[in-house]
């Protein structure tokens, strides 16, 4: 049974969420402050946590930031309709995902199992082991390394980094990109793709703003140069 911790401190959204949730197997937990949040993380984990941004105390952002120092875990964040800036700002600190309020509570479950199976996925008759240029990937065991030093990602950065990885020299359009790295149910825009390569070039890149492996192909995607 996967575990989802809830940070969210109106009742309107967690009550009828958490009740969904629950309807639908997974053990739910319900925090209403940041605080709170790292302190549920830290003590039982989670399997996936679905983040408001907008949050008394230790913001929402600074939750994200916390998460990522401590775990890969997958993190969608939920934002308000006018907070385009926190949404970059929490997509930069590793957020996988956004989902805007006023949401559907039945298309939220959809997209966490969506993430939840995604990361279950079995590597099947696919090399466990990735290489191009001075970045190796363990699929198994979800290490990546730079150079022979090891970097942290997130699932989403991960998966999007293999996707390049594995088709190396190839130009792959963003299209191909969300729909394997978000799912083709993904309702969002391109944006949460740009600023996850962004992230990408800032770990993995010696001058991230001028890009020697991870390149933009100007109208078309971006392709991983070895």
């Amino acid at each position: 049974m996967s575990r989802i911790l809830i940070v969210e401190d109106e009742e309107s959204f967690s009550d009828p969420l958490s009740y969904l949730l629950g309807k639908e197997g997974f053990e739910v937990e319900v925090v209403d402050n940041g605080l709170d949040a790292i302190t549920e993380f830290d003590r039982n984990g989670a399997d996936l946590v679905l983040l408001d941004l907008q949050l008394p105390g230790l913001s929402g952002t600074e939750v994200c930031r916390q998460l990522r120092q401590r775990s890969s875990v997958p993190v969608i964040m939920l934002t308000a309709k006018d907070s385009e800036i926190d949404k970059v700002v929490g997509l930069e600190l590793g957020a996988d995902d956004y989902v805007t309020k006023p949401y559907s509570s039945r298309e939220l479950v959809a997209r966490v199992r969506a993430v939840l199976r995604r990361q279950g996925e079995p590597e099947e008759l696919i090399s466990s082991t990735v290489q191009a240029g001075p970045v190796r990937m363990d699929i198994e065991r979800h290490v990546v390394s730079v150079g022979g030093e090891q970097v942290l990602l997130p699932l989403k950065e991960f998966e999007l980094l293999e996707m390049l990885l594995r088709n190396s020299g190839r130009v792959l359009t963003r299209g191909q990109l969300i729909d394997r790295v978000w799912g083709s149910d993904y309702v969002g825009d391109t944006k949460t793709l740009d600023v996850h390569v962004k992230r990408l070039r800032g770990k993995i890149e010696p001058d991230p703003s001028a890009p020697r492996y991870l390149v933009t192909v100007r109208g078309l995607g971006y392709k991983f140069e070895p």
